[in-house]
């Protein structure tokens, strides 16, 4: 059964991207949102692994790079178009089925807190065939899991190539599991981003007009 379209999210093929990176995500992600136009419609989660022990600036460091919103993900708030969620440290962030975000204090994942396994799981079975997850640059095999889900569901998936990482491990991890649609370098995930979030299903369209035609 298809799942219905959370109703305040644009008539978009995708409504949502999570992202996840590890060792040499901060320089990935931001390169990524600076190649975005400031009307890209969907929400952008992320979960990039950082120290638990610290407060993460990464809401700012982003903002300083991208023309979106980006702000730290909070309890129960609902996921915004053209919104960029950065994750809070040591906490697991999920999105539930209404499309409200939860920051869990559930045991990691793979060794991690935030883990993409978690992210990418609570996105699939919310957006279903409209989520796309990417994964970059990382150690270890975060994510590789998740993307199982996201391509259950009919999601679509993207992996960062090794020659464009900084630690491939990650997007090899994905890769590895057959699920992957993409692989890209770096240089051209924003743009594959564009192309596949701003297509509008005109299919659609033309079915609904078929019958004024005749």
């Amino acid at each position: 059964m298809r799942h219905k379209v959370i109703s305040h999210f644009p008539n978009v093929a995708y409504n949502v991207v999570a992202i996840a990176a590890s060792k040499g995500g901060l320089k990935a992600i931001s390169k990524i949102l600076s190649a975005l136009p400031d009307d890209f419609p969907a929400a952008i989660v992320i979960v990039q692994h950082s120290s638990p022990h610290y407060p993460s600036y990464l809401a700012e460091i982003f903002s300083r790079r991208t023309a979106l919103r980006v702000k730290q993900a909070e309890q129960g708030e609902l996921l915004r178009p053209g919104t960029v969620y950065t994750p809070v440290p040591n906490k697991h962030l999920l999105v539930n089925l209404d499309g409200t975000v939860s920051l869990s204090d559930t045991p990691k994942v793979n060794f991690v807190r935030p883990a993409a396994d978690k992210l990418f799981a609570s996105v699939a079975a919310t957006f279903q065939s409209r989520a796309i997850a990417v994964v970059l640059t990382g150690k270890d095999s975060d994510g590789a899991l998740g993307i199982l889900a996201i391509k259950k569901y009919g999601g679509t998936v993207i992996a960062q190539d090794e020659a464009s990482c900084e630690c491939f491990s990650m997007p090899k991890s994905a890769i590895d599991t057959g699920k992957v649609d993409f692989v890209f370098p770096l240089d051209a995930i924003a743009s594959t981003l564009v192309n596949l979030v701003m297509t509008e299903k005109i299919e659609q369209f033309i079915g609904a007009l078929a019958p004024m035609n005749c």
